[in-house]
Order: structure tokens, then C-alpha cells, then sequence
């Protein structure tokens, strides 16, 4: 449910709010509409363009994640509406922005969205895990206003600068064994066709 645009694929609230100017946009729809679907309060959204998201990955050296499957896409598409074919073989992998940013694009993997959700959140922990591990916070830190300013056309946020500083300083704070995420699988969603005959997956309330 789309608050004022009934019901539709999540994927359409930012786009909805985009085009019909709600009050905040884009985001601010589709927080509405992610709050009111897994009942979490969302007080806070950063919205990053893919030039933004390389730039800051590349800024920190890149990233290291486990790909637990080979990735061949042959029609990953690329910015000027041909295909840039993307393969990354199984196993640990040191990827820059660029790379980082297919990586977690790609659904050539046999989970599909599934696994695209799954490599968006370890994507987001490897940059928690290269700033802290690293060492790298207080030059980020020093360099923050600079780093922000170059990549503002690409970030949308309601958090201020210095809340974004406060809050990556108390990341150091917490342990990795205190971090959760979960992924909406196949165990909470079944296959459905959509009223004007899209493939959807639809929501199993009770899960």
C-alpha cells in the first residue's frame, strides 16, 4: 500500500512521489510506504546517484567482499541504453567503485532479487567494515565538508553534515556481533502476477 496511490510495487513510491510532488519527494513516499509496511519507524533516508556511490568507494580504496557465486551478465546495462557485460568469479574479490556499484546491480545469480538484496547489504557493511577496520574515519572525517560538497548533485538526505559525522563516529562503537540484517526471501513472498499483469512477488502477511 502507497499511502494516497494504493496498492503497487514498492519499486513505484519513489517514482510516485517523484512525479506528483508529494510533500518530500521521492523519498519520502517510499519511507512512508516501507514504514508502514514492516512497521519500523524510518526517521532518516540518504538517497545516492550511481556516480556518487562510485566516488566514494573509489575515495576509500574500494571494497572487499565474498561473492559466493559466479556472476556472468552478459546485458548488465550500461549509461548510454546498450549492455556492458559484467563476470566476477566465485570466491573473496577487491572491487572499486565501478565494479562495486554491478556488483550490487547484477540479478544474473540464480536468487535473482533475492541475492541482489543480499549483496546490497554486505556492499553497505564492507564500506562500514573499510572505514573502521582501516583506520580511515578521522581523515574521512577531515576531509567530510570537501568529500560532501564534490558528491552533493548526487546525494539527497535529511541528515545534516555534522549528524552524518556523529553518526559514523558511533559506528566505532558497535561491535559486528551487535549488527543485524535480514533479507525478504522466498520464505516471506510467493509469485504472483500483478492486476495489469506484471510478475510481482506478493507479500505473505503472516510471515
Amino acid at each position: 500500500d502507497i499511502p494516497g496511490f494504493g496498492r503497487d510495487k514498492i519499486t513505484t513510491a519513489h517514482y510516485k512521489g517523484e512525479i506528483y510532488k508529494v510533500p518530500g519527494g521521492g523519498p519520502a513516499l517510499a519511507v512512508k510506504t516501507v514504514q508502514n509496511f514492516i512497521g519500523v519507524p524510518v526517521p532518516y533516508f540518504v538517497r545516492i546517484n550511481f556516480t556518487a556511490f562510485e566516488t566514494f568507494i573509489d575515495e576509500i580504496g574500494g571494497i572487499d567482499v565474498d561473492n559466493v557465486e559466479e556472476i556472468n551478465d552478459p546485458t548488465y546495462p550500461d549509461s548510454q541504453y546498450g549492455f556492458e557485460p559484467f563476470y566476477l568469479p566465485a570466491g573473496p574479490r577487491h572491487l572499486n567503485g565501478h565494479d562495486a556499484l554491478r556488483y550490487a546491480r547484477t540479478r544474473a545469480t540464480s536468487g535473482s532479487d533475492f541475492d541482489r538484496a543480499r549483496r546490497q547489504q554486505e556492499v553497505i557493511l564492507a564500506v562500514r567494515n573499510k572505514v573502521l577496520n582501516f583506520g580511515m574515519l578521522p581523515t574521512l572525517i577531515t576531509k567530510a565538508p570537501a568529500l560532501y560538497q564534490a558528491m552533493a548533485d548526487g546525494i539527497v538526505t535529511n541528515l545534516a553534515l555534522d549528524q552524518i559525522i556523529k553518526l559514523a563516529l558511533l559506528a566505532q562503537n558497535i561491535p559486528d556481533e551487535n549488527l543485524n540484517s535480514r533479507v525478504i526471501d522466498n520464505n516471506y513472498v510467493e509469485l504472483s502476477i500483478s492486476p495489469d499483469g506484471l510478475s510481482i512477488l506478493q507479500p505473505i502477511p503472516d510471515k
